[in-house]
């Protein structure tokens, strides 16, 4: 796949936003002044190799009635402005997906029509013509087309799985569940970053053995605005046990402002795969613009009462900005005892007071604190109980089966 993308236009005014908008995005376009001026002159095109290879296609308004372009719209198809992809951006192709195919050049994804006048009705039916996905309206778009271009060079797909965990109280073990959490998803061969986003928690990299590894952590991102690209912050994080990490250094740096927080969380969701992020129990702004980007969140709590009333009020919080939180259960007891329900609440007890989902009963595993002071991190040990609830964790979300829609 070229690494440029292709600009089709002849609209000199319109080309020096469009430039100005891939220079933004970090790229410097093949630019075709105009398209194929007839179906036999595909090959003699200009445009014709990066058409194939580009991976997006910025076609301006001024282009649209080329001859190679088709001119044969889908009769039962009329673009809607108001199913909007984004500001100014409206959808373009037909019933399935496809645009006509009246023309000599070939039908592809990744195409936008990019016009500027928002009261021509033809402009949805040129769309059409050039097999667009989306009609692109300047300027109510460029923030819109801009992060479209440096999706399209990032080679973004589906955007990560993100879980956070948050305990319900103080000592709940969320630190610990959501290492193991991220260590078996990487084990499993998932693309997985585990982010710390609880200053005050002690630093994951601890925790993971990874303190003295090189690499950025939060301090280096307090002043991050806009958008990060998701495979720089990649190269850039620490790498333990397969996965990339975003932790504290130890500094007195104990917070990051909202902005920074909702770049950098955004980079690593365009990434793919899987993202974890550790949870502070109080709710701030940096906090909420992590809470709106969770896919799925998990709140941690003891079987005890005491616990469940913290954690009530956790949740509460919470579920304001997470659509779909669910409760695991942490048994009363130890490693060193049995489970004895009798003593305390069992685990859809705790789930049913919160009103919660019950994700599961979180088990004991022997020896882990031992470990984590060797630097075996939480759910290292493959067979363990810990590694195994992950797993099965994993299965069900991953196959499609655990994330609210």
């Amino acid at each position: 796949m070229a690494e440029n993308i292709l600009i089709v236009t002849e609209d000199e005014e319109l080309l020096d936003d469009l430039l100005r908008l891939c220079a933004a995005a970090g790229t410097e376009p093949h630019v075709a002044h105009g398209g194929p001026t007839s179906r036999a002159g595909w090959a003699a095109w200009s445009g014709a190799a990066s058409w194939e290879r580009a991976p997006l296609v910025l076609v301006g308004d001024d282009c649209a009635g080329a001859t190679g372009f088709g001119d044969t719209p889908d009769p039962g198809h009329t673009p809607d402005p108001a199913h909007a992809l984004g500001p100014g951006a409206a959808p373009a192709s037909g019933r399935d997906g496809t645009a006509s195919a009246g023309g000599a050049v070939p039908r592809r994804p990744g195409v936008l029509l990019v016009g500027r006048d928002w009261d021509d009705p033809g402009v949805w039916e040129r769309g059409v013509r050039v097999g667009a996905e989306s009609v692109v309206l300047l300027p109510d778009a460029e923030n819109w087309l801009t992060g479209r271009i440096a999706d399209a060079l990032e080679g973004v797909g589906q955007a990560a799985l993100t879980v956070g965990v948050v305990g319900g109280r103080g000592g709940a073990g969320a630190s610990t569940l959501a290492c193991a959490l991220a260590l078996t998803a990487a084990r499993a061969g998932e693309r997985t970053t585990l982010i710390d986003a609880d200053p005050l928690g002690g630093g994951l990299d601890i925790l993971l053995g990874a303190e003295r590894t090189q690499g950025l952590r939060w301090p280096d991102f307090v002043e991050s605005r806009g958008r990060v690209g998701g495979a720089a912050l990649a190269e850039s994080l620490p790498r333990s046990h397969d996965l990339s990490l975003l932790s504290w250094d130890r500094s007195d740096c104990a917070r990051v402002p909202a902005d920074a927080m909702k770049s950098v969380l955004s980079a690593a969701r365009r990434h793919g795969g899987v993202v974890v992020v550790d949870l502070p129990r109080q709710v701030d702004e940096t906090v909420a613009e992590a809470l709106v980007q969770l896919d799925l969140g998990l709140a941690v709590v003891p079987a005890e009462l005491r616990a469940v009333a913290a954690a009530h009020r956790v949740a509460a919080r919470t579920q304001l900005v997470v659509r779909d939180l669910r409760a695991v259960v942490r048994p009363p007891g130890g490693p060193q005892e049995a489970r004895g329900h009798g003593s305390g609440l069992d685990d859809a007890e705790v789930a049913g007071l919160l009103g919660l989902p019950l994700a599961g009963e979180l088990p004991w595993e022997r020896g882990l604190l031992e470990d984590i002071d060797r630097g075996r991190p939480p759910g290292s040990a493959k067979g363990g109980p810990l590694a195994r609830f992950c797993g099965g964790f994993w299965e069900h979300v991953l196959s499609g089966g655990g994330v609210a829609a």
